[in-house]
């Protein structure tokens, strides 16, 4: 399996039970890897053959302006959601952290991997 991976992303969203957390955004870091449907970009070298990270990028963006989510592994669901529905990857690993939320801890947060098929 070839993988391309996008390294903290740092954007804002509305994630949280908190009362406090429904009214702010806060900074979230995301992390992904995800499949590349085949190997003909290596071949071919042509962008319409990977997975364009930056538009990727982009969609999470847009999506995060969206809604507010209650919790970080519902956020993580629906980035995954998008990678492998939108951009066809058949496998993705979101690991989503919220930065500073507490006192002791510099992230928290939640990794899932999903595959295209479940």
């Amino acid at each position: 399996m070839d993988i391309i991976f996008l390294r903290e992303i740092r954007l804002d969203a509305r994630v949280g039970i908190y009362r406090r957390e429904k009214a702010v955004t806060q900074t979230v870091e995301l992390d992904l890897d995800i499949a590349l449907p085949d190997d003909r970009v290596f071949t071919s070298g042509k962008m319409a053959d990977t997975i364009d990270y930056a538009a990727v990028i982009e969609r999470i963006r847009a999506t995060l302006v969206e809604r507010h989510y209650g919790l970080v592994e519902n956020l993580a669901e629906h980035v995954a959601r998008i990678i492998l529905d939108e951009f066809h990857a058949p496998w993705v690993r979101v690991g989503i952290a919220k930065i500073g939320c507490q006192r002791d801890a510099r992230r928290v947060g939640v990794v899932i991997e999903r595959n295209r098929n479940k």
